[in-house]
């Protein structure tokens, strides 16, 4: 172990390394001296985090000098650049990934082993981030990676949330929700930027003023104001020099502390204020079935584009005179709708702040976004209520309504007479209390709107939005979600990963259509033997950690079927719950009859206040609690809900799966 280590090499220092010589490679320099003096670690006070935490650091600073030459580039160059909105981020791990894309996952599996440390073991300590939930968190990470790899100038933009979305507990059957967590330790990899500190306005009134020339300027004021405080966290591109970044929105009060409350004993309402502005960033989407969950939520969403918004026009203002070609410069992709509130921000800071004409910036937002829709449900298009934004955002809610002016003069010049058209165009819903539709806010205010999959497109062109796809021909593109092969075949499935790159070389892992070029190999037995035994190994290590974490023991050689996902109704669990129910009356039926075993997994969380969802995972460990014990269905059949689904879990699962 790490004690032979240091009495064989003879080190006079403490640690590992004699701070008089040179050690052997940059990187392991960087993790000694991390260890030693950001850790303040002896041999005798090393645990295992503070291996990991250092070894991140050491790789932290290999980013950073490559961030710093990224950025330059991109300076000097004046790039146009893209900047990637989402409330979610669902980065998963870093560790690996960042040591596969740094090229440096061998050297660091040797400097460990040669202290007695297992690489694996190290990796396995490190916690999910608590930044996202799902596919639309994962479609951000995955764009943020994939940007970084073709070297395009991308930064992604959201909030650093104190406790994620929560951490899942199966207790009897019921899913219970605890706070997760995830930087309680630290986190390593994100960089504190104190001095890109932004003022985010809420409530209070709007007066308006005419100068002598006769324009109108109006002044937002008596608000609440809460401080966006910025941490940024490299992404790297794999194996290029490119490193982006991911810019994350900590939400801190104006006023820290209250001493005259606190003098006067009044040690609660000392920190009230503190209390209720860090709310902001505490938790992703904090439950919205009461009045003060939907107000936070759009607290949050405002919080982070306002933040945004004032740090792209600053770093603008920094290096050009004039906003003449901001638009042929500026790129903002919207993941949603919740990063929508972008769009009135934007006229707001180039009429209210650089006074411009709204003619002039509505020509230059309209040029900006971009917007990707992920829902055709009509009930999950989000809608703000009018009292609420009016109470939140005044000055927001006079600009949309100046926006679905000239919405509506386009509508009745093109459709004079026809209210059906104008009710479906409008921003403003009328029905059923008034309220602002952020998708059709989103729709008229972008360049360009995608759907995520070639069906989802053709429904919203043809069921959802009709009527703005016929207002805006060619608007409505289809882009079909990706994956980045680096996570999801080359780090979390590297045997596989290896066996295809014996055959095809390694092209693939940047451009995955390459991969097509392993279908000649599919009637090849070799091929065949060596992708089952890949499949098989990564049966047994999921199979092992099933029993660990929920007692069930499962044949490797069943059929693994696995749906995990989060938890909804649109997402039909019940439809594979249904038949699940109906495959175990037919081994009760046929108890001789010739079955295919299979094992199905389950893995998601239900939000909070989402009832039937919640049920919905009660009713899984119920089937499972019968079908498990059934000594008649004996091992043809098994039922396992896997507690606490993120990235990493996944990571498990996805090489694992016959079925998905």
């Amino acid at each position: 172990m790490k004690e032979d280590y240091i009495q064989k090499n003879d080190y006079r220092s403490i640690f590992f390394t004699d701070k008089a010589e040179e050690c052997e490679s940059e990187l392991k320099s960087l993790f000694l001296n991390h260890l030693e003096y950001s850790l303040i670690k002896d041999i005798t006070t090393v645990k295992p985090w503070d291996i990991y935490y250092a070894l991140a650091l050491s790789l932290r600073d290999l980013l950073i000098e490559r961030w710093l030459r990224t950025q330059y580039e991109y300076r000097k160059q004046d790039v146009k650049k893209v900047y990637y909105l989402s409330l979610e981020f669902l980065l998963g791990r870093m560790l690996t990934n960042s040591l596969i894309n740094l090229d440096v996952y061998n050297e660091v599996y040797d400097m460990l082993k040669e202290m007695g440390i297992s690489l694996e073991d190290i990796i396995e300590l490190e916690p999910d981030m608590g930044l996202g939930n799902g596919g639309l968190g994962r479609l951000a990470a995955c764009f943020m990676d994939s940007l970084a790899t073709q070297a395009y100038p991308a930064y992604g933009y959201g909030i650093r949330y104190d406790y994620g979305i929560f951490k899942q507990q199966i207790v009897q059957g019921y899913q219970v929700e605890e706070p997760d967590n995830w930087r309680k330790n630290g986190c390593p990899w994100e960089i504190n930027r104190p001095e890109l500190t932004y003022r985010v306005r809420f409530g209070g009134k709007v007066i308006s003023e005419t100068l002598p020339d006769g324009r109108i300027e109006h002044h937002w004021i008596d608000t609440e104001d809460v401080l966006a405080v910025a941490w940024d966290i490299p992404v790297p591109g794999y194996q290029v020099d490119n490193v982006n970044n991911l810019r994350l929105w900590q939400a801190t009060s104006t006023a820290e502390f209250d001493l005259e409350y606190f003098n006067n004993g009044d040690y609660v309402k000392a920190v009230e204020k503190k209390t209720i502005s860090e709310n902001i960033s505490k938790v992703l989407y904090p439950n919205d079935n009461v009045h003060l969950g939907r107000m936070l939520r759009l607290q949050q969403e405002y919080f982070f584009v306002s933040a945004t918004l004032q740090d792209i026009f600053a770093h603008w203002k920094r290096y050009h005179n004039s906003f003449n070609n901001f638009a042929d410069k500026i790129a903002i992709q919207l993941n949603d709708t919740h990063p929508a509130l972008a769009i009135p921000e934007m006229l707001r800071i180039l009429i209210d702040e650089e006074r411009m004409s709204f003619e002039n910036a509505w020509e230059i937002t309209k040029r900006c976004f971009s917007y990707t829709n992920h829902t055709i449900l009509p009930e999950a298009l989000e809608k703000w209520g009018i009292a609420l934004f009016e109470e939140l955002l005044p000055r927001h809610l006079m600009l949309i309504y100046q926006i679905n002016n000239v919405v509506m003069e386009e509508v009745v010049r093109l459709y004079p007479g026809d209210l059906a058209k104008m009710r479906n165009l409008s921003i403003i819903e009328e029905s059923n209390g008034k309220a602002i539709r952020m998708a059709q806010l989103a729709i008229h205010s972008s360049h360009t709107v995608n759907g995520v999959a070639k069906l989802h497109t053709k429904i919203l062109c043809e069921r959802i939005f009709p009527d703005l796809a016929e207002l805006y021909p060619g608007k409505f593109q289809n882009k079909t979600n990706g994956i980045t092969p680096r996570l999801w075949l080359h780090t979390c499935n590297p045997q596989l990963a290896s066996l295809i790159s014996e055959y095809i070389g390694s092209g693939w892992i940047t451009n995955l259509e390459e991969i097509r070029g392993i279908e000649k190999y599919i009637n090849d037995s070799d091929f065949r033997t060596s992708f089952a035994e890949v499949k098989d190994i990564n049966k047994s290590h999921l199979s092992r950690y099933i029993y660990r974490e929920t007692g069930i023991r499962v044949q490797v050689n069943s059929l693994f079927d696995a749906q995990i996902k989060r938890l909804h109704e649109y997402k039909r669990q019940l439809l594979n719950v249904m038949g699940t129910i109906a495959r175990y009356f037919r081994i009760k039926d046929n108890p001789n009859g010739n079955f295919v075993p299979r094992t199905v997994i389950f893995a998601g969380k239900a939000a909070p206040g989402y009832f039937l969802a919640k049920r919905l995972i009660k009713l899984i460990n119920n089937i499972g609690e019968v079908v498990n014990k059934d000594p008649d269905i004996k091992d043809r059949l098994k039922v396992v809900f896997l507690p606490n689904y993120c990235v990493s879990l996944a990571e498990r699962i996805i090489p694992a799966a016959d079925l998905s």
